[in-house]
C-alpha cells in the first residue's frame, strides 16, 4: 500500500484484530492517515496497531465506559464520590453522563459539573482522548471546529487520526523505532497495565509485516504461568513435565515444577516465566 515501506494488507490487520468484523473499514482509514504522521515502517505500524487494539478492545470500543457501581465510584474517586453521592449517581437513568460531569468537571480545560463538559469531553477514540484542553489541541491540528470532534472521534478516521496525534505529539515514533514497548506503554497508560498483551500483539503484527515469516508457523509468546493459571501454556508446562494436561496450575504441577526446577539449576520458585519455559519447553 502507498504511503508505507513494507506490504501491509487487510488481511494481516484481519488476523491481528480478532473478532473485528469491520477490519477493511479500519484498514481503509489506517492506509488513508497514518502516512501522514510517518507511521510507516514495520516496527511503528505494528507498536502502534499493537496499543491501539488494547487500549480499544481489537478496535471495538471507541468510547469510555463509566457504568461504574457505587462502591467503584467511591474506590476511584473517594473524594468525588462519598458512599451517600456514588449511591445516587451509580442509580441514575443517565448514570454515566452524570458520572463523567462530576469526575471531569473543573479538569483538564473543562467547565464546573453544571457545564456537561465532563460528558462532552469524556473518552473517544483507538487511544481515548479526554478533556477539553485534548479535544481543542487536537481540533486545532486538523483546522476543524471542536464541537465537532466527538463525533469525529466515533469514525473509522476521526478514532485513528486522533490517535495519530497523540502519538506524534508525545513523540511515539522514536520508541516504537527501537521496539520499546514498555516505555510506550508507560507513556500511553501511565504505567503498565496490559503490558503483555501490548506486547503479544506487537509480536504478531511485526511478524505478519515481515515478507520474509512464515505466516502460517507464527506461534504467540509464551505468557508466564503460575499457582492459579490456566490455559494452553499450562497444557503446554504440563506435558512436558509428564503430568495430565488438564490446563490448570494447581498445587500438584507446582510441586513438580518446583522439583524440576530444583534439579535443572533453577530458582525453584514454582513459577514458569521465561527462562523456565525456554528450558522446559525447547532445551
Amino acid at each position: 500500500m502507498s504511503g508505507f515501506t513494507f506490504e501491509f494488507t487487510a488481511n494481516q490487520l484481519r488476523q491481528i484484530l480478532t473478532g473485528n468484523q469491520y477490519y477493511n473499514e479500519w484498514y481503509e482509514a489506517l492506509c488513508k492517515i497514518l502516512p501522514d504522521y510517518e507511521i510507516n515502517t514495520p516496527k511503528r505500524v505494528a507498536a502502534f496497531v499493537a496499543q491501539c487494539a488494547h487500549e480499544s478492545a481489537n478496535f471495538r470500543i471507541l468510547k469510555e465506559n463509566l457504568n461504574y457501581q457505587a462502591s467503584s465510584l467511591t474506590r476511584v474517586w473517594p473524594s468525588l464520590f462519598p458512599p451517600d453521592i456514588a449511591q445516587q449517581y451509580a442509580s441514575a437513568p443517565n448514570k454515566q453522563e452524570m458520572i463523567a460531569n462530576r469526575a471531569y468537571g473543573n479538569r483538564m480545560g473543562n467547565g464546573p459539573e453544571s457545564s456537561g463538559d465532563g460528558w462532552r469531553f469524556c473518552g473517544r477514540g483507538l487511544i481515548q482522548l479526554t478533556g477539553r484542553n485534548n479535544y481543542e489541541a487536537f481540533a486545532d491540528s486538523i483546522e476543524t471546529p471542536v464541537e465537532q470532534i466527538p463525533e469525529y472521534l466515533m469514525t473509522y478516521e476521526g478514532a485513528v487520526q486522533s490517535a495519530c496525534w497523540f502519538w506524534e505529539t508525545n513523540g511515539l515514533n522514536r520508541w516504537a523505532d527501537a521496539g520499546d514497548i514498555l516505555t510506550l506503554t508507560k507513556r500511553i497508560n501511565g504505567g503498565t497495565l496490559g503490558l503483555a498483551d501490548r506486547e503479544k500483539h506487537y509480536s504478531h503484527a511485526l511478524h505478519l509485516f515481515d515478507s520474509n515469516a512464515s505466516h502460517d508457523t507464527y506461534e504467540a509468546p509464551l505468557e508466564t504461568v503460575r499457582m492459579g493459571s490456566s490455559g494452553p501454556t499450562v497444557q503446554k508446562v504440563q506435558q512436558a513435565l509428564g503430568l495430565t494436561a488438564d490446563g490448570s496450575f494447581g498445587p500438584g504441577t507446582h510441586q513438580a515444577l518446583v522439583n524440576w526446577q530444583a534439579a535443572n539449576g533453577l530458582v525453584a520458585d514454582g513459577i514458569a516465566g521465561p527462562s523456565t519455559l525456554e528450558k522446559l519447553l525447547k532445551g
